[in-house]
């Protein structure tokens, strides 16, 4: 089965290392395609603060049923 994971930072954690927490549970021919996106987001400050997505698409690995008779 093919799916997706979204990973965006948050004021307290990065996308980048949940998202390379979760890669390097899944073997390289799982991996489809990586996408990457980016933004700035104002914070009460005034400043501008970068926001980051990542999004990972990936095939599950197939249980086998051994039904042999």
């Amino acid at each position: 089965m093919i799916q997706v994971k979204e990973f965006v930072d948050s004021d307290t954690s990065l996308a980048e290392k949940k998202a390379n927490v979760f890669l390097a549970e899944l073997q390289d021919e799982q991996v489809i395609n990586i996408s990457y996106g980016s933004m700035t987001k104002p914070t009460p400050s005034g400043m501008n603060a970068q926001r980051s997505t990542i999004l990972v698409t990936y095939k599950t690995l197939s249980k086998v049923n051994d039904s042999s008779e």
